[in-house]
């Protein structure tokens, strides 16, 4: 075999006349081989032109098609302790069930008749509110009474002014009356006096006479007297009205100052009212926060914290629980050049994992073991991946998806698009092209009625 001699094996002995020889090395076989060449290659041409379903394939899992189906964790709005749990992993639970009771850890929150205390602060305070209310009534009555006084003094002042006004006119008719007596005195005493140096009067009378005029000389200065103390009481008056609107205009001021006291007291005691109504409600929804209870209806998955004793933060995970109900979709993932591909409404092949299934991807209709699905929602931003997610339903045209699938577990896809010969998808692979850019058929009728 590695021709170390120079002797020919095949020259010296003759394998012609072996069986296994004669059946293997005869002329006829090259015409079978031939022939087999002839109808493979008349296969292939044929298989290449017969269709082909472009798709599009992505990897994805199971998930539920609302989002309040899918798992999810349940977590405690203030920090605490657990006490007990009244629930163990795998249990159903309905909505409203207590799973688990937890104690604070918040030192102003220790007190065990906080509420009650609170509603007691809550009353004091509201009677407080009640106090001021009935003292701003008050002052607005002291206010309304003064008020009152005030209009019936300054008419008591009036009336005094006007008589002072009335004394001031009647002493000036009688002081003019003691001038007009002082002058006719004055021209009697002297005619009498000249009567009296005639020899006409006697000395008698003309004493008479000047003890009358003096008489009326000091009655006139009397008269003016009166006349100017009744302009000083008309003084007096005008400065009485003054004095009283100046001292029921203070009071008054005083009474309207205590009132908005009460009253700004009395609003200070209504936000504090409030405020410790807000309280109240608080620690009543914080009492309700102890217990941990069940959102919807599902099965205690995990319990994230165990034990009893353990101390945990506000927002922290305490259990995972899955909703009973809830509606199946695949959730996959398409390349960013197939995007545009991708419809609503459009069909799609799914392979469960675990499930067994013949796929031919080009040929959906001789696959076996792949059920029908619908796009139902397209993401429009990309995923940490780099890929853009799709949602997909169950298709009603289709099988029943199986019952015994679970939300996470794997699943292929496929989204039909148009059928192509297979050569033309062999030489759009060999170089790489994407598949047809085309719309969907609702897009198509809607386009022609345009």
């Amino acid at each position: 075999m590695l021709n170390i001699s120079p002797n020919k094996l095949n020259k010296t002995i003759d394998l012609s006349e072996y069986r296994a020889v004669q059946k293997v090395f005869h002329k006829r076989h090259y015409k079978y081989f031939n022939r087999f060449l002839k109808v493979f290659t008349v296969l292939a041409i044929i298989v290449l032109f017969l269709p082909w379903t472009q798709n599009i394939s992505g990897k994805g899992f199971l998930t539920t098609l609302k989002p309040d189906q899918r798992p999810q964790t349940i977590q405690s709005p203030i920090p605490g302790r657990i006490e007990k749990w009244y629930v163990q992993e795998g249990d159903f639970v309905k909505k409203g069930d207590t799973i688990l009771f937890v104690s604070e850890v918040k030192n102003e929150y220790f007190d065990p008749n906080l509420v009650e205390r609170t509603g007691q602060q809550i009353k004091a305070k509201s009677m407080a509110v009640t106090s001021y209310q009935e003292k701003v009534k008050a002052l607005e009555n002291q206010a309304g009474a003064l008020i009152n006084e005030r209009a019936l003094k300054l008419k008591q002042a009036n009336n005094k002014l006007i008589q002072s006004k009335l004394k001031v006119q009647s002493d000036s008719i009688d002081f003019e009356a003691a001038k007009t007596n002082i002058n006719i005195a004055q021209r009697q005493y002297d005619r009498i006096v000249q009567l009296e140096k005639e020899g006409l009067k006697a000395l008698t009378d003309v004493e008479e006479k000047r003890l009358k005029l003096q008489e009326t000389q000091a009655k006139i200065i009397s008269q003016e007297n009166k006349l100017l103390a009744s302009k000083n009481n008309v003084i007096n008056a005008q400065i009485e009205m003054n004095r009283i609107q100046a001292e029921y205009a203070d009071k008054i001021a005083k009474s309207r100052s205590d009132k908005f006291t009460a009253q700004s007291n009395q609003f200070d005691s209504e936000a504090q009212v409030t405020k410790l109504e807000n309280e109240y409600t608080n620690y009543e929804m914080r009492n309700d926060m102890y217990y941990i209870k069940a959102p919807q209806s599902g099965y205690i998955n995990k319990a994230l914290y165990s034990g009893v004793g353990e101390t945990f933060k506000e927002g922290d995970k305490l259990v995972n629980i899955m909703p009973s109900d809830y509606e199946l979709a695949v959730e996959t993932f398409v390349r960013p050049i197939d995007l545009p591909l991708v419809h609503i409404d459009e069909k799609v092949r799914i392979q469960f994992d675990g499930w067994p299934a013949i796929i031919f991807s080009g040929w959906p209709n001789v696959s076996y073991g792949t059920y029908g699905g619908k796009i139902v929602a397209i993401e429009t931003f990309i995923s940490d991946n780099g890929k853009y997610r799709v949602l997909i339903a169950p298709d009603p045209d289709d099988y029943d998806w199986p019952k015994d699938i679970r939300v996470g577990s794997g699943a292929n896809s496929m989204a039909l698009l148009e059928d192509v010969p297979i050569w033309f998808e062999l030489w759009r692979k060999l170089n790489g092209f994407p598949p047809n850019y085309y719309q969907p058929n609702t897009n198509i009728a809607k386009s022609e009625k345009k």
